[in-house]
């Protein structure tokens, strides 16, 4: 099964703007409140000033189009040029955009833009090392939903941006039966096993299982699911794991399971864990406790 079904490809990382306009009206309502006073009380009304986004250490630049839009929902006026594409990596001290406008319009939009793409870019930076680290192998590096709540979808665009890939957007997107089920539903699981559970679903709706060990995996394989994700396997385990899909015939298992290394993934270990024959590796880092870069907004 061609792995590009299970991931949006990096060649397509647009970002739907009906959704970010929604998430920038969001951020503005949450960061200005009434108005901005402080602005309001100390900067003429007809200012007009001239500024510059530096990043303030070397980076992968994520969050040109949020930014854009913060300022244009403030004044339409304002005018944005960016001097960088989105993706492209950069050194520290390049100027990688240009605004000028009116000057309550650009110190009122000032945090929230920046907000966005301090973390845009610093998930897409991260997600570039991880990405770099494993080139030479014919793995994916993927996310998780271990997302800021009502962020996931930029989020998820910056992991992309980074040269990753996404896994679920949603819950409703595919069936990933996890240890928690397994707890409460026990042998049901194998009972029903994923034949059971596809003549309830669309076709095109995957299904994986979690497993922890060999014995769950050879378990897990006989069910024919479309992923396996290796949670927590040492490298052992996982070489075996492939070695035993790999072992597989089109006539025993057709076609043979997409396997997904997943949890305590570093930079440290990525490379060691790709060179175990995976199709994907998940890293809930990308997002979940990603720091980000240092990007400053600089009047002239």
């Amino acid at each position: 099964m061609d792995s590009a079904k299970f991931f949006l490809s990096e060649t397509e990382p647009a970002l739907g703007r009906s959704k970010l306009e929604q998430i920038v009206r969001c951020a503005l309502i949450e960061d200005i409140g009434g108005g901005d006073i402080t602005t309001q009380l100390t900067v003429p009304r007809h200012k007009y000033i001239k500024a510059v986004f530096i990043a303030k250490e070397e980076c992968v630049i994520c969050g040109l189009q949020a930014a854009e839009m913060v300022f244009k929902a403030i004044d339409k006026n304002i005018n944005f040029v960016p001097l960088a594409k989105e993706g492209q990596a950069v050194k520290k001290g390049k100027i990688f955009a240009r605004i000028q406008g009116q000057a309550r319009s650009i110190l009122t939009a000032e945090r929230v833009a920046l907000n966005f793409l301090t973390l845009l870019s610093g998930i897409a930076t991260k997600t570039r090392e991880y990405v770099e680290k494993v080139k030479h192998y014919k793995v994916k590096i993927a996310d998780t939903r271990k997302t800021i709540p009502c962020l996931r979808e930029l989020e998820k665009y910056a992991v992309r941006i980074g040269g990753g890939h996404n896994h679920r957007m949603r819950l409703d997107e595919m069936i990933l039966i996890k240890d928690n089920h397994i707890k409460v539903i026990g042998d049901r699981l194998w009972v029903i096993g994923s034949k059971g559970i596809k003549n309830k679903i669309p076709s095109q709706v995957r299904i994986e299982i979690e497993v922890k060990n060999l014995k769950e995996f050879k378990k897990a394989i006989k069910l024919k699911p479309d992923i396996i994700m290796l949670d927590n396997m040492s490298i052992k385990g996982m070489r075996k794991a492939v070695k035993i899909r790999n072992s597989l015939s089109p006539n025993t298992y057709h076609p043979t399971p997409k396997l997904e290394a997943s949890g305590g993934i570093t930079l440290k270990n990525v490379k060691q864990v790709a060179s175990t024959g995976v199709d994907m590796i998940s890293i809930g880092a990308l997002t979940h406790s990603v720091s980000s870069v240092d990007i400053s907004l600089e009047v002239l």
